[in-house]
């Protein structure tokens, strides 16, 4: 086996190998899971599974694709200290309901509007990582005040090759077949394998499972495949660059963007600060897409400099 201290970064730990808890103790699983019904413009009436920690001024963050409320373990109870933390599994994601309707960027983001005003959280702080940050700017160039800032962690935003060659592949006919019998074929695995931390070994079982509980159904599997073909459609992001550079970002922006990332491509930061001049990138060292699990604590401290600073 090797050690951890010498394993290249980004280097997928063997399944075998995966320990059944984290190496690095987390208290979300002990956290009280909230349920909400709310009536939904895009996605009808639904259920939404949530954690809440802390009794300040709210902030919401939100997840991306193929994680959870889980994702966000690491820095709840830290950030609990001085805010109301609200943390929701997303339409199709984690415990919430599967509602078989559109995927389309600017669904998702409006019902993120939709929670924060269901919980009492229009207006708030909000953070974003991964695709979770990339909605939370269209639901900000949809209704500036939804929120009143935001810190992106390492979102997409630019209809690259990689993405068109995703939404064509998703396109053809028997590519949901496709895709439900591989991930069917061995869930955990799947799970393990679609989820990419600079240190490989905070993954666990735990996690593995955490993240292919929703994909165990029928709907869960065609709310994800949604997810990758229509949050990501390149007609959806080619309409979100163009506004920004037509309207501006309308809240303050902080963007946190890792040197390294084998998800989305790190020169996606400079690539959006450049259309937001008003932004600050902000480079986490050691850090990945999920920055919330390989540098909690640096991430923690940029969320406290920026909206309590």
């Amino acid at each position: 086996m090797t050690s951890r201290k010498s394993r290249k970064p980004f280097a997928q730990l063997p399944f075998a190998e995966v320990p059944e808890a984290p190496r690095v103790a987390h208290p979300f699983l002990a956290l009280p899971e909230r349920e909400l019904e709310m009536e939904s413009r895009p996605f009808g009436r639904m259920r939404v599974r949530y954690r809440e920690l802390g009794d300040g001024e709210p902030l919401l963050l939100v997840h991306g694709l193929m994680t959870s409320s889980y994702s966000w373990r690491y820095v709840i109870e830290p950030l609990s200290a001085r805010w109301r933390v609200i943390v929701p599994d997303l339409p199709g994601a984690g415990r919430s309901d599967k509602p078989d309707a559109s995927y389309a960027l600017d669904a998702l983001g409006a019902w993120i509007g939709e929670f924060q005003s269901a919980v009492g959280a229009r207006g708030c702080a909000v953070v974003g990582n991964s695709l979770g940050g990339l909605l939370c700017m269209r639901l900000a160039l949809d209704d500036p005040g939804a929120m009143s800032a935001l810190l992106n962690v390492h979102s997409p935003a630019f209809p690259d090759a990689r993405l068109r060659a995703l939404h064509f592949g998703l396109s053809v006919s028997g590519s949901y077949a496709l895709l439900s019998w591989m991930i069917q074929r061995d869930l955990l695995r799947w799970a393990h394998g679609n989820v990419h931390y600079r240190d490989e070994t905070l993954k666990s079982l735990e996690e593995a499972r955490v993240y292919a509980e929703p994909l165990a159904s029928e709907e869960g599997r065609r709310a994800f495949a949604r997810w990758l073909h229509e949050s990501l459609a390149p007609s959806g992001l080619s309409r979100f660059v163009a506004d920004l550079r037509a309207r501006g970002f309308p809240v303050p922006l902080r963007l946190v963007y890792a040197r390294e990332d084998p998800m989305v491509p790190p020169s996606v930061g400079p690539r959006l600060a450049a259309l937001v001049p008003d932004a600050e990138l902000v480079w986490l060292e050691d850090a990945s897409h999920f920055a919330q699990v390989d540098q909690p604590a640096a991430l923690v401290r940029e969320i406290h400099r920026f909206f309590a600073g």
